[in-house]
């Protein structure tokens, strides 16, 4: 008989909510608490889901009845949250990105599979009907040759969003556009057809002068499978539109608008795709207008997955391992905007990459 896993969130900052509703939609997940060094905010979140509050990592570790550790702590801290988390025995579902280099999201890996412990990865847009259709079509060969792969994100934050939190103003501390909102939207790319060979970009900031980071990227991407690609992604474009991904091979076209499927044409057509063509909802927010607006059913599946991958006793349906080549490409996007060159993958961790020149 499968048994009830209990979760602690790390962080009770804007994204925590959303990992706490999916742990309470789940079937056999059960929310045991949230920690936040600033208790305020705990005590605020832990009363409006009935739960425990603790203000430090190390006393929640201490908490027998937790197993899983959902880390939506701001981007710089994952890694050591993660390797505490490991060092306990805890599995753990980190928020995107992984880490802040590529260095310490190894060493994440190696501290995860050392302590025999799953690693899952919050990148929870792979998840949508949409994407995992495009996905089976393009690993069965549908497509045929990949020609473009594409992603455009023209979303809106004002300017109280990037003073909402210290760290949202720091590039170092991971938030950029690139690294911070885009993160999902090149991980949809790499995750459908693959790792990239070249990036080159440019970043800029558009809008928010008050804060020493992008605030836009405009980027091209060669992808090993020979596939050419743009990723356009700002937060600077009010009102905001949904996000946009693109994949156009010689015998097909995909287009998913926010999480609704709005094109699905193939030079042979299936029984299924009549109901393809139906996928998603263009109701449904997706953080075009705001941080906040968007639903939580994907990452209740992400949350879903990992409960049912310790009871399977299996790999989780995200490991980290496969959201480092995104990461990568990120590093890259960075590099080449800082060297105004493009940049050959795979790369090398480049702190000064991080240094905003405006």
């Amino acid at each position: 008989m499968a048994k009830i896993i209990g979760f602690g969130i790390l962080g009770s900052g804007l994204v925590a909510p959303f990992h706490a509703k999916g742990v309470r939609d789940s079937q056999g997940g059960q929310l045991i608490a949230v920690c936040d060094m600033n208790r305020e905010r705990a005590d605020k979140m832990a009363g409006e889901f009935k739960v425990k509050a603790y203000y430090s990592l190390a006393d929640m570790l201490q908490d027998s009845t937790i197993q899983v550790v959902n880390v939506a702590l701001p981007n710089h801290l994952h890694r050591d949250a993660v390797l505490d988390c490991a060092r306990a025995g805890r599995h753990v579902l980190t928020e995107k990105p992984p880490a802040m280099s590529l260095k310490d999201t190894d060493e994440m890996i190696a501290a995860c599979k050392k302590a025999k412990v799953k690693f899952g990865c919050t990148v929870q847009c792979r998840v949508r009907k949409a994407i995992q259709a495009i996905k089976k079509a393009v690993d069965s060969g549908r497509f045929g040759k990949i020609l473009h792969a594409d992603a455009y994100m023209k979303w809106f934050r004002s300017s109280d969003y990037y003073k909402s939190d210290a760290w949202r103003m720091s590039r170092k501390s991971g938030a950029g556009v690139t690294i911070q909102h885009a993160f999902h939207y090149i991980d949809l790319l790499q995750y459908l057809v693959g790792p990239a060979r070249r990036v080159q970009a440019r970043m800029t900031n558009l809008a928010h002068p008050e804060v020493q980071l992008e605030d836009t990227v405009l980027s091209f991407v060669d992808f090993m499978c020979g596939a050419q690609g743009v990723v356009e992604a700002s937060t600077a474009l009010w009102p905001g539109t949904d996000i946009r991904i693109e994949i156009n091979g010689v015998d097909g076209t995909a287009i998913m608008m926010g999480e609704k499927m709005t094109t699905w044409k193939f030079r042979e057509e299936k029984p299924e795709d009549a109901e393809i063509r139906l996928y998603g909802s263009a109701a449904q927010a997706t953080g075009a207008g705001g941080a906040a607006d968007f639903g939580h059913a994907d990452h209740k599946v992400v949350i879903q997955d990992m409960i049912d991958a310790i009871n399977e006793d299996r790999e989780v349906v995200i490991p980290v391992s496969s959201v480092r080549p995104t990461l990568e490409i990120c590093l890259a996007m960075y590099q080449s905007s800082a060297s105004k060159k493009a940049i050959d993958l795979p790369v090398q961790d480049d702190e000064t990459a991080w240094e905003w020149k405006g």
